[in-house]
């Protein structure tokens, strides 16, 4: 079959492994507020652009919660999000529980009402959006608007048609139906966001960070035209109604780039969320939000300002690197996609099992070199498994399951039974031997398919049931006779870079602009083989910051017929985005910051004392990590470089 287009204190009681806990939601623990890394110099929290700012002012709240004012002020606004509108109540209905301690997913719509289309008006934004507390990670899941699958409306014989129609059809119970269908992910959270409320959501929070990769232009618009835009390259704070016509332009390109461009959105727009609210500001946002935005949960209850309270501060307290851009792959066509099915089945378990190490491993490919294995393999890791539920056979068909996937399972010493001390476990435990190396990772990864497990150090009366094995797990009733997926291993092969000697693509517009910039400009020597500096605005020379005490010089290059990747040179070493670094790697004596998409690197910052330069990928992500760093690595100072 083939699908087509046409036309931040998070977890219960649980550690999870880096000495925080996660309070969930319906968890009655008390809240602890998550620090920053020391080093960092912003969180990498995040969630989709609309959940992100809303979970912002939770995290405001809780940072200046001293005063019982903020705290009525937070728990009256909570209440104001709660779902409202007959047709937002009515899909709430459709939506399943989220369970404490396991992962929660939410089903976001941006829509836009216009006269004459319907009651509904349109969604030009549909995504899912991942919190998984068991693996520290963000996952998010767009689909193009017009992605001709089958749609599911109540009361109506499933039809084909494009993704958006859904909305416009039968609202969002429509949309909810139809992508869990789709998908076959059960939807815990519906949040539905107009477009006005995200331009007075963007304006009232200062502005959005993002970093256009091209000059956008068109002054015709109108009723039977597309919308206007006018914006032109680099990282630049845009407003409300800019960061919308960047997300939803489709002028010269398909929804391939606009889903992009909303994924970029929602990643570059967290990471200044929390740095930007202030005291004063916050009114003005929380009426913006309280005005556009409605959530609904499964179960009935209106959501409350605990919920709100522990996914801000889950996402608060992420490791950076969390957050995953997961993509459709294989679309093809321009205005009408098509793509087999197999690659929605992909993509979904991609979304629903990040490869939380894909960085790490896809660095190592790319520089050559010996990928550090903290988890030990499957069939390195000894386990017992013991009966915690006093259901017969659920300690041996769990050992079955885990010996499926290669693990070594052991039985109790002494031809003891294979039962836990007691029958009273309702979670699957997982035991860690703390004395053997590698243990505590390679329980969470354990932990991780039993869903709901937690993870503890192996206690006194179980270790003499364990004979010896580096995990114990006791089944709890949480298990039901079947194993999580693993996460899809990402690593890319390696490559050779695709690169070509060609500092003469850049070399004059940055001798035009040597004398107005503070620091010292390099040239790119190596690019893409195929690519040449854009003819419409090839280099741009402006003030990067808000304060205007910071220049910038963007070079933009063309790549094919419609990828552009570019390299941005500035001495603000505080730019929002930079906060987010996935790694760090000293080469050939430079140290370079790196970015990542999931396997994909997004960005190589060479940091030197006087300025930071950036080489940015295009907005698929069309450039190898190799030819990325080698880029990178080929970026000289102008006054040594000579044109040829």
């Amino acid at each position: 079959m083939r699908t087509t287009l046409k036309r931040g204190l998070g977890r219960g009681a649980a550690p999870n492994g880096n000495g925080k806990a996660v309070l969930p939601p319906g968890a009655s623990s008390p809240m602890t507020l998550y620090r920053q890394p020391e080093g960092s110099r912003r969180s990498a929290a995040g969630l989709i652009a609309r959940l992100a700012m809303w979970l912002g002012v939770a995290c405001l709240v809780v940072a200046t919660g001293t005063a019982g004012g903020a705290y009525l002020y937070f728990h009256e606004s909570v209440a104001a999000v709660a779902a409202t509108t007959p047709a937002v109540k009515k899909a709430a209905r459709q939506l399943d529980v989220a369970l404490p301690g396991e992962p929660a997913v939410a089903l976001v719509i941006g829509y836009d009402a216009r006269k004459g289309e319907g009651p509904s008006g349109r969604s030009d934004t549909l995504m899912l959006v991942r919190a998984d507390p068991q693996t520290d990670s963000i996952s998010l899941l767009s689909f193009p608007r017009d992605l001709r699958v089958e749609i599911r409306c109540p009361g109506l014989t499933p039809y084909f048609d494009k993704i958006n129609s859904a909305y416009a059809s039968c609202g969002p119970q429509g949309s909810l139906l139809t992508v869990r269908a789709l998908t076959s992910v059960q939807i815990n959270y519906l949040i539905t966001v107009n477009f006005r409320g995200f331009r007075q959501i963007v304006d009232r929070q200062g502005g959005a960070w993002i970093d256009v990769d091209r000059r956008y232009f068109n002054d015709r618009g109108g009723p039977t035209g597309y919308a206007t835009i006018n914006l032109r390259p680099g990282y630049q704070q845009l407003t409300g109604r800019q960061a919308l016509d960047y997300v939803r332009y489709r002028h010269a390109d398909s929804d391939l780039y606009r889903v992009a461009r909303q994924q970029q959105f929602v990643k570059a727009f967290k990471s200044q969320v929390q740095e930007s609210f202030g005291p004063t500001s916050l009114p003005k946002v929380v009426n913006a939000i309280t005005n556009n935005v409605e959530v609904a949960q499964g179960g009935g209850a209106d959501v409350d300002g605990r919920t709100v309270l522990s996914y801000a501060l889950f996402a608060y307290g992420l490791p950076r690197g969390r957050v995953f851009q997961t993509r459709i792959e294989g679309l093809e066509g321009f205005a009408d996609l098509t793509t087999d099915s197999e690659n929605i089945t992909k993509a979904v378990t991609t979304f629903t099992h990040p490869d939380v190490d894909s960085s790490e491993k896809a660095t190592a490919v790319a520089l050559g070199e010996k990928a550090k294995t903290r988890v030990p393999a499957p069939r390195a890791t000894t386990i017992t498994v013991l009966n915690g539920n006093g259901v017969t056979g659920s300690a041996s068909t769990a050992g079955y399951l885990l010996g499926q996937r290669s693990y070594d399972v052991l039985t109790p010493p002494n031809g003891l039974p294979a039962n836990a001390p007691t029958f009273d476990y309702f979670r699957t435990q997982v035991y860690f031997d703390p004395q053997s190396r590698g243990a505590r990772e390679a329980g969470q990864k354990v932990a991780n398919l039993f869903a709901s497990a937690e993870l503890k150090p192996l206690p006194r009366q179980i270790s003499q049931l364990a004979n010896g094995a580096m995990l114990t797990v006791v089944v709890g009733q949480t298990f039901h006779g079947s194993l999580a997926s693993a996460p899809i291993d990402q690593t890319p092969k390696r490559e050779r870079p695709s690169v070509v000697y060609g500092p003469n693509a850049a070399i004059d517009e940055l001798r035009e602009r040597r004398a107005r910039v503070p620091f010292p400009l390099m040239v790119p020597t190596v690019i893409e083989r195929s690519s040449w500096t854009d003819s419409t605005m090839p280099a741009r020379l402006y003030w990067i910051d808000p304060d205007e005490k910071h220049k910038a010089v963007r070079l933009v290059y063309r790549m094919g017929s419609n990828e552009y990747w570019g390299v941005q040179m500035t001495d603000w070493d505080d730019a929002p985005v930079l906060a987010d670094r996935s790694l760090t790697r000293r080469i050939n004596g430079r140290v370079y910051d790196l970015y990542y998409n999931g396997p994909k690197l997004h960005m190589v910052v060479l940091n030197t004392p006087k300025a930071d330069y950036w080489v940015v990928n295009t907005l698929l992500d069309r450039l190898s990590n190799e030819t990325m760093l080698a880029i990178a690595k080929g970026l000289k100072p102008l006054g040594s470089v000579q044109r040829k």
